[in-house]
């Protein structure tokens, strides 16, 4: 039975330790909080971020980096991609030397501009081959409840890529390889930030052409921004690119899209904060996304639309406005 270990015991991390679990393969996972380890090891269950589903039974929890970490085939990286550097340089002495990085995370680093499979390979001291992404349209509520899904598992050695496309794949999880590792990781990056947009144009009152527009000119920012990097085009026409975008700007479920909504209807970014209980990345990432296109010379006008109103306070009415009066071009800009 392959082992895996799951960094993270928050809504997504305990969904896809469900899921290697129904795949046949025996998972454990590492948690900070004590209570949240103990209720999923005793009642199986994670009431803190997935109540009511109950987790199969070779999943077991432990507070022991070292413990999870212990024959990991793969070794799932599920935390806030702003602490990964941190937690990461604490757990890498205890990896097994041949395990597999797996990073769930959907977001660029703040300061250095990396993307997360980048931080992993410098702070493990691995190899690009070694490390594996998993992305796509994969709302933690509805993969908890067994609703069917597919996701992209990219790794640049494909060889990998299969081998972790067999560990998660079960009936109603489908997971497809692809070895475009920076196109995947930046389409689940820049997706949070258009989502937070289009919640912001809902909070506004404003119609599904609005949002529509957002979410089409957004997938041409992140397409746009994968090109000057050296991505594929293709991968933002499939389920890393355009499924993840789709699924994150229309579903209730998305922590982006809601917290974006509160702002829209005149929240401020500390009132939302408070009333928010899990991590919305693409408020970070909108920073880090923007500064990563200044590097590389791409104009990303809604996301630079985001960080004005995210953290600069500009009011949503105004940054619309503005948006709007930008100069006319063809469509293929």
């Amino acid at each position: 039975m392959t082992r895996c270990a799951v960094y993270g015991t928050g809504s997504w991390g305990t969904a896809f330790a469900m899921i290697l679990a129904d795949a046949g393969c025996e998972v454990t996972m590492w948690g900070r909080r004590a209570a949240v380890v103990e209720a999923i090891n005793t009642t199986r269950t994670n009431p803190d971020y997935l109540p009511g589903t109950e987790l199969p039974p070779s999943v077991r929890a432990t507070t022991d980096p070292a413990e999870a970490a212990r024959g990991a085939a793969f070794t799932v990286l599920a935390v806030p991609s702003q602490t990964l550097r941190g937690n990461l340089t604490e757990w890498a002495p205890l990896l097994p030397a041949d395990t597999v990085l797996v990073s769930l995370m959907k977001g660029i680093e703040l300061g250095t501009a990396k993307r997360m499979s980048e931080v992993v390979e410098e702070v493990a001291k691995v190899s690009a081959d070694q490390v594996a992404v998993l992305t796509g349209p994969n709302l933690a509520k509805e993969i908890a409840a067994r609703q069917p899904a597919a996701a992209v598992v990219a790794c640049r050695d494909e060889s990998v890529a299969k081998r972790l496309q067999a560990a998660c794949h079960t009936a109603y999880f489908r997971p497809y390889t692809n070895t475009d590792v920076v196109g995947c990781e930046l389409g689940g990056a820049v997706k949070n930030v258009i989502a937070l947009a289009v919640g912001i144009a809902d909070g506004m009152g404003l119609g599904d052409n609005a949002k529509a527009s957002l979410i089409t000119r957004g997938l041409a920012e992140t397409t746009r921004l994968g090109l000057a990097m050296g991505a594929d085009a293709h991968t933002f026409a499939g389920l890393a690119g355009m499924g993840d975008l789709v699924a994150t700007c229309a579903s209730p479920l998305s922590r982006n899209r809601t917290f974006g909504a509160s702002l829209g209807r005149g929240m401020t970014l500390a009132e939302t904060v408070a009333v928010t209980k899990q991590t919305a990345e693409g408020v970070k990432s909108c920073e880090s996304v923007l500064d990563l296109a200044r590097r590389h010379g791409v104009d990303m006008p809604i996301t630079e639309t985001v960080v004005e109103i995210v953290h600069e306070g500009k009011p949503p009415l105004v940054a619309l406005k503005e948006l709007m009066s930008r100069s006319a071009k063809p469509e293929r800009h």
